[in-house]
């Protein structure tokens, strides 16, 4: 048995656990899809898998759901970070939302020498990350970080992290990851206008870092963030 809805919900999930709905999800539900006692709905929290429930209670501003049989286990994607350099609004929504579904494991917002944008709304990309996992069928939601600086960032690094820095500069003539190993990795994407000289001269040197050229053509920084992805999935990742 399937369920077409899928709700991400912060409850823990069992056989025969009671789960109730926010104000939010209840209108969602009972308003927008018209669902109503005895019908089933797919949920996921992150840590449990995902599981079938039965809608029990239907009301206009809440719910509740009894929690049957579970359809599939936690899956955990790649040991993977993707951090980027804020954009417009709606094209930073699409890079948390491309790198919910592509398997990032954490995402980081950075602010790098020439980012345009100077604050985030964390809680809001979150809520990208959770719609994007709802949508694409998996079980967990990677956390949107604060932003921070790229500087701090790499002052932080974690050993046995390697990063996969895609370097406009490099077009053309960039490395495979084909010798590069497995372990945990993170992409680095620059904003629109690029990294500074000394961010580059940087990155450059740092011995975990890996220079990667995405192309002949310079991209934009929200389908530098996607084909990024792709390349990593398909040498390292779970798409082999």
């Amino acid at each position: 048995m399937t369920a077409k809805i899928r709700l991400y919900v912060d409850h823990q999930l069992g056989q025969g656990q009671s789960v109730p709905l926010t104000r939010e999800q209840a209108h969602y539900l009972f308003g927008v899809m018209r669902q109503g006692v005895g019908n089933t709905v797919a949920l996921f929290n992150g840590r449990d898998g995902e599981w079938l429930a039965e809608v029990v209670d239907a009301g206009k501003r809440s719910g509740t759901l009894s929690v049957t049989t579970q359809t599939k286990p936690l899956q955990m994607p790649p040991d993977l970070w993707l951090c980027f350099a804020p954009i417009k609004k709606a094209r930073t929504d699409f890079i948390v939302e491309k790198a919910a579904e592509m398997g990032a494991a954490r995402i980081i917002p950075v602010q790098t020498d020439f980012t345009n944008a100077e604050r985030i709304r964390q809680d809001r990309l979150q809520a990208h990350a959770v719609e994007a996992a709802e949508q694409c069928g998996g079980t967990f939601v990677p956390e949107v970080a604060e932003l921070q600086k790229l500087s701090r960032l790499l002052d932080h690094w974690p050993e046995g992290r390697q990063l996969m820095f895609c370097d406009e500069a490099e077009v053309g003539a960039g490395k495979t990851l084909a010798d590069a190993g497995p372990g945990p990795w993170a992409i680095l994407i620059g904003p629109e206008g690029g990294f500074s000289q000394d961010e580059r001269t940087r990155l450059v040197a740092l011995p975990f870092a890996h220079v990667v050229s995405l192309g002949p053509r310079i991209l934009r920084a929200d389908t530098a963030a996607v084909a990024a992805m792709t390349v990593w999935q398909q040498a390292l990742g779970d798409w082999q």
